[in-house]
């Protein structure tokens, strides 16, 4: 990858840079590059949940630039970390995972990271868990972590601040994760570690500990956190504002497509590479550009094209589909069937009742026909044979028996 691309790449979309900035990104990659060396850019993730979606992404596609440009990329599973929990963001103690939890979490995690990151090329990924330098340490050795931090320092971190001025418990072992954290960086000998904008503290305790043990010390780039498709908050599974990494590219498409405007600009830059100044004038064709460019990442340019004309069919007035549509096989269903009822077997809602709620509002559609009787009922396989299945504008299930 060429040097001044490479370095667009890595800093587009950043939050910071510490310490020194850009310049001091633009030097160690000077460097490592003139004397032939490759750097150690690690990422670490704690599998608390088996699901990735696209705010998971943005670290994942800022390791993959450096992978693209020889460096050394670090994907580091923090499946001892994840028994303890993060504090950061958090009001009150996390709830301590298993290891089988911690586990199945991991092996999904891994899965769905291969969608971003090089794990086919020698060389080029060096997986790890940090079980294996902490599972092994003697009480001599966390009595020195723990020496290398006074409490007034911890009490700096905004929630465990915030947590003492309330009177909300913080329980010792939470004091223990930004130490077992920082001490992955020396354990990897890392040259550069990314991670969202609320983990700055954590990175600068790996800088620290580095410090203490005499190896040079990491820079820190931190990304923002991508705001959710509602606009507000950041995005989240919990919270229903997110684009999924395993959706079908109808709906991973139709979300995007519906990108609140004052969001468009921001999605291009952490989740595409496209420069900002070359993007369409129009916000509409900026929507349907962000969304054919994400989607065709995770599945293909072909399938993002087909999915984009998939969108136009389903919410044309004919509204018929193709077969990149989920399908729903109905036949185990009992007739006459309400339509509330097949709206939660088909995993469209969550209950029957939101089910009539959508329909009260006007939001359920069957080949593009909105249906608006909370008490419609089908009595055969006929009419539902081959019919799509619509709730808003996001959702779709292609009926087959």
């Amino acid at each position: 990858m060429d040097p001044q691309q490479l370095f667009r790449l890595t800093t587009q979309g950043v939050a910071e840079i510490f310490p020194g900035g850009a310049d001091a990104l633009a030097e160690r990659l000077q460097k490592a590059r003139a004397s032939g060396q490759t750097l150690r850019v690690k990422l670490g993730v704690d599998p608390t949940r088996p699901d990735l979606h696209l705010g998971h992404t943005v670290c994942l596609r800022k390791l993959r630039q450096f992978q693209d440009a020889g460096h050394t990329a670090i994907l580091l599973i923090g499946d001892f970390t994840a028994q303890i929990g993060d504090p950061t963001g958090k009001s009150e103690a996390r709830p301590r995972l298993t290891p089988e939890e911690v586990e199945y979490n991991a092996r999904t995690y891994l899965e769905q990271a291969r969608l971003v990151l090089d794990f086919d090329t020698p060389g080029r990924l060096e997986l790890r868990r940090n079980s294996e330098w902490l599972t092994g340490m003697n009480l001599n050795e966390i009595i020195g972590l723990l020496s290398a931090m006074s409490v007034a320092q911890m009490l700096a971190k905004e929630d465990f601040g915030e947590r003492y001025t309330k009177g909300t418990p913080i329980y010792l072992h939470e004091f223990l994760y930004p130490l077992m954290q920082g001490y992955d960086s020396v354990a990897l000998d890392a040259d550069i570690e990314l991670g969202g904008v609320d983990q700055k503290f954590n990175l600068l305790v790996g800088r620290d500990l580095q410090g203490r043990f005499k190896q040079k010390q990491q820079l820190g780039l931190v990304v923002p956190l991508l705001v959710g498709l509602d606009g507000v908050k950041k995005m989240s599974k919990s919270l229903d504002n997110y684009v999924g990494l395993t959706e079908d590219p109808l709906t991973m498409y139709s979300k995007l497509e519906k990108t609140p405007d004052a969001l468009v600009e921001n999605y291009f830059e952490l989740l595409s590479e496209l420069p900002i100044s070359g993007l369409p004038t129009s916000a509409r064709e900026r929507q349907k550009l962000l969304a054919l460019t994400v989607t065709g990442q995770f599945h293909s340019v072909e399938i993002a094209k087909q999915a984009q004309l998939d969108a136009i069919n389903l919410t044309s007035e004919k509204g018929q589909g193709s077969d990149q549509v989920p399908v729903f096989a109905f036949t185990a269903l009992a007739f006459p069937l309400p339509l509330a009822q097949l709206l939660k077997e088909a995993g469209l809602v969550e209950s029957s009742s939101e089910g009539r709620r959508q329909i009260q509002n006007g939001g359920v559609r069957l080949n593009g026909q909105k249906l608006t009787d909370p008490k419609h009922t089908f009595v055969g396989l006929d009419e539902l044979e081959g019919a799509v299945l619509q709730v808003g504008k996001k959702q779709f299930r292609r009926l087959v028996t």
